[in-house]
């Protein structure tokens, strides 16, 4: 594995490499790991050594594969939507999603070559034995997700219903299922998926119809429509079901493991009823469901349902931030090419000052979301280590990253696109799917003003904000930064706690939204900062020093720029857009 300063060179070499002769840069074919030397800075910084040299070639292979083949079946799979087939050739009543073949080799390399959905579940994965931290299984993601956004969905489900299932499930219900949830064998594997929302109940889970009835031999049996289910053909689903007789509300509402098939072969007893016509996401089927008496497993105890599915949603919530920091990069990395090998009016567009402003303002929000990837899952790791207040910083971490880098994804893949010109409004590049698919992310798993109302739940509920507080100052005092620095960060993260206080004295609701962007944009300064210094990165440290200027600090709009070279937008106390 090489250090610090030969991935430096590397990166460098790639980017310059010699260009085509033709005047319309074209980035395929590069690979998305070699010529990204802040990730390697990054992975320097956040894996131990070994494991970092053990997954060293299968960053790089997969970074090879997400700038070429596996972006070529990404677009293939986008332009050939999944089809719902309802019978047979001979007739029979048989449902089917029929997949193109370039979704099912995707499909292929995330859950069974590279193990995506079970790498977190297995003693063994990609040759390390032993548990994988969450931070390589982030990685990894990290890379395919900037080819093939839509199956990340689907390797996110199965990731957290086998978790879901492992956390609360019965020992007998874990070991049934579970060795198809953490088979690595593409014939033999299990897919999972989350069948919650309903027309009425879509964020307000109380809503829930759907209903759970327990026939005399002790079998469950649900019935009711799901409105919104992505990967509906999954093997398992985790479904939210209200309990025939049972209380009102959430203490109503139960979990249940939902086969698509029964022990003797058949379809369980329920339907696709079509499949939804998506701005985005298209290569993955999300579908409607009609439970007509399906049979399930209760998971966990009744009347718990919301609570334990939460578990399954903050995971994937969680991986929502990653993919939203995957496709900011993906767009920046491209904006980036083309700037510095396109030629107009006798200069690189890289050389232009407004240009590497504009440059600027996409590279910020999408290193601070790199960031908060990496914090996030080693608060996960901590966590799952039963370490003691980690939990809670999970909690509020987890909300954070969701809110803000998915809302950040759509503004940075949509000015991306601009640095393209008019090539980047046209299908047969990158530019138009990542915008597409970015606007999902702040939609599923809780829309922006449900997560943003979740940070102020973790300060509320798990105390949440000293766990951030200390874990912030700590990482402050190893950076060992130049006090009048420190100081500065110090005091914005005070502003933003505060504000996060008030919030949450006056409810929550008017002050969600500006104190969940506070206090993401703080907690990342900081953490940037951090990580400068511990990998010797100037660029990050003069990230963190922009996200302070821009995103935190008020500044007058008619002022020149304070730090000369740097743009002049101004910030705001904070966004909340």
């Amino acid at each position: 594995m090489p250090d610090t300063a030969d991935i430096a060179s590397a990166a460098q070499a790639a980017r310059h490499a010699a260009p085509d002769a033709h005047p319309i840069p074209d980035r395929h074919g590069q690979n998305l790991f070699t010529a990204d030397a802040e990730l390697q800075r990054l992975l320097t910084l956040y894996l131990p050594p070994d494991l970092r040299s053990h997954m060293w070639p299968h960053f790089e292979r997969l970074g090879a594969l997400a700038g070429g083949p596996l972006d070529e079946l990404a677009a293939t799979a986008d332009k050939n939507p999944p089809v719902l087939r309802s019978r047979t050739r001979t007739g029979l009543d048989e449902q089917a999603i029929v997949k193109h073949p370039a979704y099912v080799e995707m499909e292929r390399l995330a859950l069974s070559e590279f193990g995506l959905g079970a790498m977190s579940h297995r003693s063994e994965t990609l040759g390390w034995r032993g548990a994988m931290p969450p931070a390589v299984k982030y990685a990894l993601t990290f890379l395919f997700v900037q080819a093939e956004f839509g199956l990340c969905c689907p390797v996110s489900m199965t990731d957290s219903l086998t978790r879901t299932l492992k956390k609360f499930g019965s020992p007998e219900l874990v070991a049934r299922y579970l060795p198809q949830l953490t088979t690595l064998d593409f014939d033999a594997l299990a897919q999972g998926a989350m069948f919650m929302t309903e027309q009425a109940a879509g964020s307000d889970i109380a809503a829930t119809q759907t209903l759970a009835t327990r026939t005399p031999e002790g079998e469950w049996r649900l019935t009711g429509d799901k409105w919104f289910c992505s990967n509906p053909d999954a093997a398992f689903a985790m479904v939210l079901a209200r309990v025939e007789g049972g209380s009102p509300g959430l203490k109503g509402v139960s979990l249940f493991l939902l086969p698509r098939r029964l022990d003797d072969g058949s379809l369980n007893r329920y339907r696709i009823v079509r499949l939804k016509d998506k701005l985005g996401t298209r290569s993955m089927a999300s579908g409607e469901i009609r439970l007509d008496g399906a049979r399930a497993h209760l998971v966990g105890e009744l009347g718990r349902g919301f609570v334990q599915m939460a578990d399954m949603v903050n995971n994937s919530r969680l991986s929502n931030g990653v993919r939203a920091a995957g496709l900011m990069r993906r767009a920046v990395a491209e904006a980036e090419f083309v700037a510095g090998e396109r030629q107009a009016f006798g200069r690189k567009l890289a050389d232009m000052p407004l240009m590497q402003r504009q440059l600027d303002k996409l590279r910020l929000p999408a290193e601070q979301a790199r960031t908060m990837v990496f914090q996030t899952a080693a608060a996960l790791a901590r966590s799952d280590a039963g370490e003691d207040g980690a939990y809670a910083l999970l909690r509020i971490l987890t909300p954070m990253i969701k809110f803000r880098a998915c809302r950040d994804a759509r503004r940075v893949t949509g000015d991306a696109m601009e640095v393209r010109g008019g090539c980047g409004y046209i299908e047969e590049w990158s530019d138009p799917r990542l915008l597409r698919d970015a606007h999902l992310g702040s939609i599923w798993e809780g829309t922006s003003n449900i997560v943003a109302l979740d940070v102020v739940r973790a300060i509320r509920r798990e105390q949440s904000l000293p766990l951030l507080a200390a874990h912030v100052h700590g990482l402050l005092d190893e950076a060992d930064l130049a006090p009048a620095y420190a100081d500065a960060l110090r005091q914005a993260f005070a502003r933003a706690a505060c504000l996060a206080e008030v919030a949450v004295a006056e409810g929550g609701d008017v002050l969600a939204r500006q104190a969940a962007s506070a206090l993401y944009h703080c907690t990342s300064a900081i953490a940037m900062a951090w990580e400068a210094r511990r990998c010797g990165s100037a660029q990050r440290l003069r990230w963190s020093q922009l996200v302070l200027l821009h995103r935190v600090l008020p500044r007058d709009p008619l002022a020149a720029s304070a730090i000369p070279g740097e743009w002049n937008t101004p910030a705001v106390v904070p966004s909340a857009a």
